[in-house]
């Protein structure tokens, strides 16, 4: 009869969890406080584009909350709880620019986008810190990042000149 491996991967190699947890936790918080904030921005865009951004939100708030659902999967694999509740986001990640009322398309999108960045921030040190560390948990955060870097891209292309 073969011997089922029970135990966490924390318990059997502390350093790998910990040090993953610690690149993954801030791509979670930040990628969940987009999807609240996309979608505050969602219902409250008006103007010219409007449906275009409208329906364009819809998908970047459902890949946030799947790359966010995706880091916080690896955490708890390897052993670990997550924390992120509305308050710990709140607490770690930067004050939005978006609105809390109606707002113009273009106002939108900048806000959105700078979100974004502070996101893309994180995941970029993720991924660099990642690389001596787990490379299984870079590979999904480089996965995050292709996606919010495509959906930046598609926002982009509405303001850009």
């Amino acid at each position: 009869m073969t011997k089922t491996k029970t135990t966490p991967q924390a318990a059997t190699d502390p350093t790998l969890a910990a040090g993953s947890a610690q690149f993954l936790t801030p791509v979670v918080l930040g990628l969940q406080a987009l999807a609240v904030n996309g979608k505050q921005a969602h219902w409250n865009v008006r103007g010219a584009n409007f449906i275009a951004i409208h329906e364009l939100l819809d998908g970047i708030v459902a890949r946030a909350q799947a790359g966010a659902d995706q880091a916080a999967e690896r955490i708890v694999a390897l052993g670990l709880p997550i924390d992120a509740r509305l308050a710990t986001v709140t607490a770690k990640v930067a004050a939005t620019e978006v609105p809390a009322g109606f707002t113009q398309w273009d106002d939108i999108v900048r806000a959105i986008i700078a979100d974004m960045d502070a996101v893309i921030a994180d995941v970029s040190t993720a991924i660099d810190g990642l690389d001596e560390i787990d490379l299984t948990s870079q590979d999904i955060v480089i996965g995050i990042r292709e996606s919010l870097e495509k959906d930046r891209w598609f926002l982009f292309a509405h303001i850009a000149a």
